[in-house]
């Protein structure tokens, strides 16, 4: 766990109560870090950036972003449907990272993680919208992390899919048989991937031991999207 050490970093940590949030709490916890949880939504334009001032000195930054998934047929999706799933998900990313960024270049160091979904990795039925704000979550991640390089800055992503969490695959859904065929059917692990073993990726990627990691998408899935 050495080079997991994370003692003395500050870490700001968005939407804390929901997702994978309580997961990665208590690892980065775990590991010396000193947690800065927020757990509003981020629709609100200028919240990302009095967060990020209210922290003070941010090392680390977890984009940490969740909403409801709709279930809608692409010819059924509303305006109303799209513009609150992209305002939870997309337009609060480029927010934060105008926050964030500019004292990190500065110091010439910090991490940026975006805790973000596989679906757009895989055709989904009934995940247009869902699949399209995350999509260009991954591609936002992928361009900035590219830009900031030179400044000794990571930006990468988690792409996930099929981990537990209390936002989209709640205790009623696993216990469902129905879900269960389906893990067995369409995920190689077979089960789902553990909250801690994602947010020891995480961990991972945030660590100085994750140096050389620019712009990239880890999937953590168990197989789906391989």
């Amino acid at each position: 766990m050495d080079m997991l050490d994370l003692k003395g970093k500050r870490v700001l940590l968005t939407q804390a109560d929901t997702f994978m949030g309580p997961a990665l709490q208590e690892v980065f916890a775990a590991l010396g870090a000193a947690v800065i949880a927020d757990r509003r939504p981020l629709v609100e334009p200028q919240l990302p950036e009095r967060i990020v001032a209210d922290a003070g000195p941010v090392d680390i930054l977890i984009a940490h972003l969740a909403v409801a998934a709709p279930r809608s047929h692409a010819q059924e999706t509303t305006e109303a449907e799209w513009q609150t799933v992209f305002d939870h998900l997309v337009h609060p990313l480029p927010r934060l990272l105008r926050a964030v960024l500019p004292a990190m270049i500065q110091r010439r160091s910090g991490k940026v993680l975006l805790i973000g979904s596989a679906a757009p990795l895989r055709g989904m039925k009934r995940a247009s919208t869902y699949s399209a704000a995350r999509g260009a979550q991954l591609a936002y991640i992928r361009a900035v992390g590219v830009e900031v390089a030179p400044h000794n800055i990571q930006v990468n992503a988690i792409a996930q899919n099929f981990v537990d969490n209390p936002t989209y695959f709640p205790p009623e859904i696993q216990a469902n048989p129905a879900f269960q065929e389906r893990l067995k059917r369409e995920v190689p692990l077979g089960r789902l991937v553990s909250g801690r073993e994602d947010a020891l990726l995480a961990a991972y990627l945030c660590s100085p031991a994750a140096d050389c990691f620019v712009g990239q998408v880890f999937p953590v899935c168990g197989g789906w999207a391989a």
